[in-house]
């Protein structure tokens, strides 16, 4: 399935360029924390205020970027944004060689940067359903998370070397050119018509309509549950992996860009198995992998040493992605091909909106209580999360046995499979979770 997905033309453009574009943004990233602690202090706290900023735009706008991405044609808010985050790496690049950047400055280009992404997220999950097609769906979406996994294996041990030999400035630089490649992928990307119908283009009721139909699906509203909670106090490594490396294992940037490179090794070889297919993906797996992924992140929390704590990062990696491909691929599958925009919208504000929460509250307890203490009590919520959800979906399973005959329960659980699928409905809300 990968291979064939492969052969698609446009789709194989549009990866490649996106490819040496993500690699270039988590050079920034990598570059941007160390920034902030060497501005501050090593002040945890001053990470998460950063990094919360960054993904505040996509709790604030997130849906709207859902609706411009039904409105209006992908590719043009894709170049759009592309080209605003090529220019938000390109001034925090010049403020930094000049020496002129101060935290206020790097707090305010992190701001736009986020809100450039909260437009450009759902467009770009919507994006790379209609170069693909419906049937490939999870192939793609297993693809790239590949290649943005093997970006964040790149690009944060290449930014630790390039801080080390030229500093953080240039890393910023960089970034801003590698945008160049994302903008001709998606320029040489023929502006066809999508493979699958668009639906209406009505913008009227459009945010009452797509809540309406996630929460009459289950297999949009559990998985929706279960990642905001994952999304807010779980995926927060981007805060986690600093502070640990800075503070408990006293290393500077080479060892840090190890410790990224470790994970994201992790994470790439799960988006590698999603990528290949196999089994479809469904609730129950995604529950599974979550439960998995907060044991694995608690233990981390507990790792004694710099060897452990790596060797340790490569399976809570591919648990990680796991969670998120699995969600992600079950949420386009289950959409409305003409709400997929705003689906994917909803889905990237719980993922990443709970943000602003979890990154202030990370370095918080970091400062407090050790940076340890926040891996162990992520994981710790995420397993529970995942346990609880698993009730859930029993009750519903039961309670959709109980009241076949009488109808009022089931009624409100949709049996209409999916646009395109084929064979019979499903009978019980079991069956619909693990199809």
């Amino acid at each position: 399935m990968a291979l064939g997905t492969l052969t698609i033309r446009p789709f194989r453009r549009y990866l490649l360029g996106q490819l040496t574009s993500n690699i270039g943004t988590w050079m920034q990233r990598a570059a941007q924390d160390l920034l902030v602690l060497h501005l501050t202090g090593n002040s945890g706290s001053a990470v998460g205020v950063v990094t919360a900023l960054q993904f505040l735009p996509q709790t604030l706008f997130g849906l709207t970027g859902g609706v411009l991405a039904d409105r209006f044609p992908k590719r043009r808010l894709l170049l759009i944004t592309q080209t605003a985050m090529a220019v938000q790496s390109l001034l925090l690049g010049l403020l930094t060689v000049t020496g002129a950047v101060n935290l206020w400055s790097v707090y305010a280009l992190a701001l736009a940067l986020g809100t450039a992404t909260a437009v450009d997220s759902p467009a770009r999950g919507a994006f790379v359903a209609e170069l693909v097609g419906r049937e490939r769906v999870p192939a793609a979406v297993g693809l790239n998370s590949a290649q943005f996994n093997v970006a964040r294996i790149l690009g944060p041990a290449t930014a630790g070397l390039t801080v080390a030999a030229m500093g953080i400035g240039p890393v910023f630089l960089i970034n801003a050119v590698s945008y160049v490649a994302v903008l001709y992928g998606l320029i040489s990307v023929p502006a066809g018509a999508p493979r699958e119908p668009s639906g209406p283009q009505r913008v009227g009721p459009c945010l009452t309509e797509v809540l309406r139909h996630i929460t009459a699906t289950p297999e949009l509203l559990l998985p929706l549950t279960l990642i905001a909670v994952v999304g807010t106090f779980g995926l927060n490594f981007q805060v986690t992996i600093s502070l640990v490396a800075i503070k408990v294992f006293h290393s500077g940037a080479a060892a840090f860009g190890c410790l990224s490179a470790a994970y994201a090794a992790g994470s790439l070889f799960g988006a590698a198995l999603a990528a290949h297919g196999g089994r479809p993906p469904t609730v129950r797996r995604l529950v599974t992998a979550t439960a998995v992924f907060g044991v694995l992140e608690a233990a981390l929390g507990l790792m004694p040493g710099y060897g452990t704590f790596m060797a340790l990062l490569i399976p809570t990696g591919y648990a990680a992605v796991t969670v998120t491909t699995t969600a992600n691929a079950v949420m386009q599958l289950r959409a409305e091909p003409h709400l997929r925009g705003r689906v994917l919208s909803v889905y990237f504000l719980v993922l990443l909106g709970g943000t602003p929460i979890g990154a202030p509250l990370v370095g918080l307890v970091s400062d407090a209580f050790g940076a340890r203490s926040c891996l162990f009590l992520g994981g710790i919520v995420s397993a529970v999360s995942a346990l609880a959800l698993s009730s859930l979906i029993a009750e519903r399973s039961r309670l959709d046995r109980t009241s076949q005959v009488a109808g009022p329960v089931g009624a409100a659980l949709p049996d209409t499979p999916p646009a395109g699928a084929s064979g019979s409905a499903p009978s019980t809300a079991k069956e619909r979770f693990t199809r």
